[in-house]
């Protein structure tokens, strides 16, 4: 699914969200630079495989935070987490470096990519996250994300992530 079908999801199922154009930002600090104000947390997400590479996880977690890898890998009983290649991403989640977002787990109908929220993150009442691109953010309520997991019968987990 690319964004316009990913709106069109959103749509179809009354889920309420707000849209920004800009220029491609492919890290937190171009985020940061060239993301219009908008409300709602800003997040960094990281796609993740285990040592074994047979685990995959998406994790959403705030702009600012550094994530500890290692004490993430032992919380989560999984042997030494690292980022995923590129050619992961596309082949599990369809989409490219730096459009990295909760809402791409619309493109793993088999669930073989698990999705976590930072507990922390997730006390905010809305989050901004890329739509499929990085060219483009959307502001999505606690809620709205709720109802968006649950269209695709996924479950809602959110971790204690812990920080460097």
């Amino acid at each position: 699914m690319d964004e316009a079908g990913l709106l069109s999801f959103l749509e179809a199922r009354g889920i309420p969200y707000r849209r920004s154009s800009h220029p491609a930002v492919f890290t937190v600090a171009e985020a940061a630079r060239r993301v219009p104000p908008l409300p709602g947390a800003k997040t960094k997400n990281l796609f993740l495989r285990d040592k074994p590479g047979r685990r995959h996880l998406l994790l959403t977690v705030p702009a600012a935070k550094a994530v500890d890898l290692a004490a993430l890998s032992r919380a989560l009983g999984l042997q030494r987490l690292g980022l995923a290649s590129a050619e992961r991403l596309g082949r599990l989640l369809g989409i490219a470096p730096g459009a990295v977002t909760p809402l791409a787990v619309v493109n793993d109908p088999e669930g073989r990519v698990e999705l976590f929220f930072d507990e922390e993150l997730w006390r905010e009442e809305a989050l901004q996250v890329h739509p499929l691109v990085n060219t483009a953010t959307l502001v999505l309520g606690r809620e709205s994300l709720e109802r968006f997991l649950a269209a695709l019968g996924r479950p809602l987990r959110c971790i204690p992530v812990p920080s460097r």
